[in-house]
């Protein structure tokens, strides 16, 4: 091996190298990738905003159906004689005769009303989204390691960003409800890891200075992308429901055009694997640290680079123990913050209140969470955040669904209390989760977790069409069997976490 690896201390002008005595340690895959970094700059800044834009699709295709799929409102007609609609089962349009009673908007506004699903029982109405749910449990079991294998973060990003895209364009063809479904399950299991993808890539890219507050921009973007819902929802009311899947659709092909020729690939992972080459092409683009002086540093460092294959990351997740038990205890958090933060906004037509108000107050709601975790990821700890947050979310989830005059008046309120705190835990535990794998395992690691996340979502559906999606609650309180995180270095090999575990246990 060459000389030892220099020391990078003035970036702007890199020429000046030191180099430490030969017996020192050399410094590793992790600590030189921290240098060749440098400080947070604009490029890293205009990545991260690329990269983590796809939330935006993502929230939109995640709540899409809240409209699509929802009960339109009806009215009684005069055809019939008013009277005989109201003798009858005035709640329940099944028990009254054909031709009393008429929908209040056009007929394709939802796929209850064009394809006649009024009288279904919840199984059948809920398919759609419930298929969704299971395309991305599918997807995610079945894409977890290709970013940490042969795909690579940019190409997970890419082009299940385009296949999302393609399937939900497909569905403004769909003729029956199980056509329907089928579309959905694609476009769930296309979307499974893509915030995954995007968050890991767009943290990797920066130091660990501004990890935390480059992954928030993710969740901001996933904001903008709930709340842009009932804005297209409102504008399209007197049309069809195709419309809205049009309007989401063909901006993620032109998304998927930018990301193709912009998006850097993550450095990290490129060393992992061992393409140097290409790592430092990377590390040019996004660094003021000239080629000659990156080549160095990376040449003399200490590499590990582990032997991952398709699915043998999560092999080696499952293989060590360290790693199987966060992975069991993240995952179990992760179901019970799945099932209030995917079941609160499926759930609000079963509230009384105006559908897209509830929706646009819900999308709001992610706002003030999303600044409370950019401002203060750095500040608390990950654990006791977690912990404080899932047990507000699953007090006023409860309380959101008693009975009463004055109860049913403040419902709204105690969910929008329940889905902020639903919220902020969803932000934290990604950032949480990503923190707790090393780079060889971390996609695969982020990937399992959210797909614990989205087995808890994918029951929703199902609980909120018979009234009971808001009676659970969340496992917080397994957050006590997790390291702490905040201001952790990440590792990139299995090697350095299991040294960094000796390390604080001897400490």
């Amino acid at each position: 091996m060459a000389d030892p690896t220099p020391l990078l201390s003035q970036p702007s002008n890199s020429s000046d190298i030191e180099t430490p005595p030969s017996n020192e340690k050399l410094p590793s895959l992790g600590s030189t990738i921290e240098r060749c970094i440098g400080e947070f700059n604009w490029t890293q800044f205009l990545q991260a905003i690329l990269i983590s834009f796809t939330w935006v699709f993502d929230a939109q295709q995640t709540f899409i159906s809240v409209f699509t799929d929802a009960h339109p409102t009806w009215h009684c007609t005069q055809q019939q004689g008013v009277d005989s609609c109201n003798t009858s089962s005035f709640n329940n349009i099944c028990n009254l005769p054909k031709g009393s009673w008429a929908w209040d908007g056009p007929t394709e506004a939802s796929i209850i009303s064009e394809w006649a699903l009024e009288c279904e029982n919840s199984i059948i109405t809920g398919l759609p989204a419930s298929f969704f749910f299971l395309g991305c449990l599918v997807g995610g079991f079945v894409l977890a390691s290709l970013a940490d294998t042969s795909l690579g973060r940019k190409n997970m990003l890419l082009f299940p960003s385009f296949f999302m895209s393609l399937s939900s364009l497909l569905a403004t063809f769909s003729s029956n409800i199980w056509i329907y479904s089928s579309l959905k399950f694609l476009c769930g299991f296309c979307r499974a890891t893509i915030g995954t993808s995007a968050l890991v890539l767009a943290s990797e890219l920066v130091g660990k200075k501004w990890r935390g507050q480059v992954s928030v921009i993710g969740f901001f973007c996933f904001t903008i992308g709930f709340l842009s819902l009932p804005a297209m929802a409102y504008l399209n009311k007197g049309s069809s429901w195709r419309n809205l899947y049009l309007w989401t659709s063909i901006p993620t092909i032109l998304y998927c055009i930018l990301v193709k020729l912009f998006v850097q690939e993550s450095p990290r992972w490129l060393l992992v694997r061992g393409k140097k080459e290409e790592a430092v092409a990377t590390l040019k683009c996004i660094t003021s640290i000239t080629q000659s002086s990156l080549i160095l540093a990376i040449n003399n460092m200490s590499t590990h680079e582990e032997e991952v294959d398709l699915f043998s990351a999560l092999k080696i997740l499952l293989q060590n123990k360290w790693s199987l038990r966060r992975l069991l205890a993240i995952m179990a958090m992760g179901f019970g913050i799945g099932v209030v933060y995917y079941g609160m906004p499926l759930g609000l037509s079963n509230l009384s209140f105006n559908l897209y108000l509830s929706v646009t107050f819900n999308a709001l709601f992610e706002l003030p969470s999303s600044l409370i975790t950019f401002f203060f990821i750095d500040k608390f700890k990950r654990r006791i955040a977690l912990l404080v947050f899932t047990i507000l979310s699953a007090v006023f989830s409860v309380m959101s669904i008693m009975e009463g005059k004055v109860w049913t008046k403040m419902q709204i309120g105690f969910e929008l209390v329940s889905f902020f705190s639903a919220c902020t835990s969803f932000n934290v535990y990604l950032i949480y989760t990503m923190e707790l794998f090393p780079t060889c395992v971390r996609n695969s690691g982020l990937a399992m977790a959210r797909l614990a996340m989205v087995f808890g979502g994918m029951f929703s559906p199902l609980l909120v069409g018979v009234g009971r999606g808001n009676k659970f609650l969340c496992y917080g309180v397994f957050g006590v069997f997790l390291p702490e995180t905040k201001g952790r270095a990440l590792c990139d090999t299995m090697q350095e976490e299991e040294e960094k575990i000796a390390y604080e246990i001897l400490a």
